[in-house]
């Protein structure tokens, strides 16, 4: 049996293993009639995947998604021996994501044919007709600056209710905010904290106080303070003017004292 059909995890994939699943799963798609078209994309295509990157492909679909969806979820079951899929729709494309042995995942979007298309430059086509697709929009910094401060609001309210985890949930993310507002500023990916490792040392190490490190009510209360002091630093070099509007506010929340 092939190493990509085992169906024991027992160490990590190859990236010669990883390879020779792409190349197997192009070509599973040009002889599939209903595929018509298939790209590459993701970290491979601008030349910065490495042996730990994972697998990312994309098929315009000619006929129905969703019959293109199981006819190749069993295929990955049956013959790539997957251990579990689930899926993350966008408009009407769906990425359906796999975990295959040897902890190998392979993200394959399925888009109907008017849908496919390059919306970045990590996007290599393979073969079919791609239209012309309107660039993701950046992330918008009023969501961030909102949620961050919701979320120092919603923390201090949950350590006053003793909800610990709720607060600790919170907390961390404000620092995730806080991260990706800085990278927006700087121009690096915001999602998944993609562009977190290539900041500053100066912007990261104070917001490494965030990191909350046990339920403690003090700690909680430590951590809090460290978040709130890192949005509005942050938030001061986005905004200063409604930095200094909100200051108040959200130091206000940040207080350390003890509960009421």
């Amino acid at each position: 049996m092939r190493r990509w059909a085992r169906s024991i995890v027992n160490e990590m994939f190859t990236v010669d293993e990883r390879d020779q699943v792409r190349q197997r799963l192009l070509d599973l798609a040009a002889a599939d009639p209903g595929i018509v078209g298939a790209a590459i994309i993701g970290s491979y295509v601008r030349g910065a995947s490495d042996e730990w990157s994972d697998l990312d492909l994309a098929f315009a679909v000619g006929d129905d998604v969703p019959t293109a969806l199981a006819r190749w979820t069993d295929l990955l079951y049956r013959d790539f021996a997957a251990l579990h899929h689930w899926d993350l729709p966008v408009g009407a494309t769906v990425y359906r994501v796999f975990l295959l042995p040897d902890c190998l995942e392979v993200d394959i979007a399925f888009a109907p044919a008017a849908e496919f298309g390059a919306r970045g430059p990590t996007w290599r086509l393979v073969f079919g007709d791609p239209v012309d697709l309107p660039a993701r929009r950046p992330r918008d910094p009023r969501e961030l600056i909102g949620l961050a401060w919701h979320h120092v609001l919603h923390a201090r309210t949950c350590i006053e209710r003793e909800q610990h985890w709720q607060a600790e949930w919170l907390i961390s993310g404000i620092r995730d905010h806080v991260l990706a507002l800085a990278c927006l500023r700087l121009g690096y990916p915001t999602s998944y904290a993609k562009g977190a490792d290539l900041l500053p040392t100066d912007i990261t190490e104070p917001i490494t106080a965030t990191l909350v490190r046990s339920l403690d009510e003090a700690e909680l209360r430590r951590a809090l303070a460290a978040a709130a002091d890192a949005y509005l630093a942050e938030l001061a070099r986005t905004d200063p003017a409604l930095a200094a509007r909100l200051h108040p506010a959200i130091s206000e929340l940040a207080l350390t004292g003890a509960r009421s």
